[in-house]
């Protein structure tokens, strides 16, 4: 998981430099239950103005923005961090021993410090606003692209996108991009159904079966399609109400019809505890198939709203 920029630089040669605390304390930024409360008062009020309006449809879609400010928000610290942690590897190894030097070092050290401190108070504005736009539309929010990580470790409910899980195990890197625990893979498609009661039972079957892997395998990490609709959707809402990591393999659309089959193999690849299956198309079909060859237990709900077709080998 994720090491604090002190912690990275504990392990370089730093030639004597005296590495000073952050030039700010946790009084500097807005405490948890300002930025609680703050947000809570703005969703009301946003929620309530659209609310028996022409407008209520786009409401879910201007919430989902507000989150988006923050996320981003984050994301250009994370880059300036980046930068700045990338200068200091320059003058590290052209160190000279003189002052100059030293005090440059210095300089960008405190630039990375500043820069990760407000890494981590956007972050955690955007958990708070991720939790209201959960209760509110009763889903995960997740960006566009990339990852939603969580640096902080009382942030626990982490969205990684594979594309950036593949290229961190690359680079042998261990941090907030390598979900640590064990891989369950859940697969399923988008239904429709007779009535709303049908479609809160087939939810409430996937909740259900997701809470039972869960007592089975209590470290898991989620690995699912990262589908905006449908069953992928309700998982990842049931991930991010437990503070479940999620791995998204999102279709690689250049691949054209063999998208499935290969995001099937490399969710397969990180050999999963279990595969859990509901109603899909011929690529969970396959998936299904494969994964009782690689001998992975599967838990087969692909049966009417969500439950057992068949007797099979299921978790005790």
């Amino acid at each position: 998981m994720y090491e604090s920029f002190i912690n990275q630089l504990s392990g370089l040669d730093l030639s004597g430099l005296s590495i000073r605390p952050a030039p700010f304390n946790e009084t500097d930024f807005p405490c948890e239950d300002a930025i609680d409360q703050t947000l809570g008062a703005v969703w009301s009020d946003l929620f309530a103005m659209f609310s028996d309006t022409a407008l209520e449809a786009d409401a879910e879609d201007i919430a989902w923005g507000m989150v988006n400010l923050f996320h981003r928000a984050a994301s250009r610290k994370s880059a300036q961090l980046d930068r700045a942690s990338d200068e200091i590897r320059v003058l590290l190894a052209s160190a000279d021993g003189s002052e100059v030097h030293s005090s440059n070092l210095e300089e960008q050290v405190e630039r990375a410090q500043a820069a990760e401190a407000s890494m981590l108070a956007f972050e955690q504005m955007r958990e708070a606003a991720a939790a209201l736009y959960r209760d509110e539309t009763g889903s995960s929010w997740k960006p566009v692209s990339g990852s939603r990580t969580s640096h902080s470790r009382h942030l626990t409910s982490a969205v990684i996108d594979a594309r950036d899980f593949l290229h961190a195990l690359a680079e042998n890197r261990r941090h907030a991009l390598i979900p640590e625990g064990t891989p369950v893979v859940f697969a399923g498609g988008r239904q429709s159904f007779e009535s709303a009661e049908d479609a809160r039972r087939y939810a409430d079957n996937i909740w259900a079966t997701l809470d039972k892997v869960r007592d089975a395998v209590p470290d898991l990490f989620l690995v699912h399609g990262g589908d905006g609709k449908g069953a992928d959707r309700l998982a990842a809402s049931w991930a991010e109400r437990r503070e479940v990591q999620q791995l998204t393999y999102s279709l690689d659309r250049r691949l054209g019809a063999r998208a499935g089959f290969k995001r099937n193999e490399q969710m397969l690849a990180l050999n999963p505890r279990y595969v859990v299956a509901f109603q899909g198309n011929g690529v969970t079909e396959r998936l299904v198939i494969d994964a009782k060859a690689r001998r992975i237990t599967v838990v087969d709900r692909r049966g009417p709203l969500g439950t057992t077709p068949r007797k099979g080998r299921e978790i005790e």
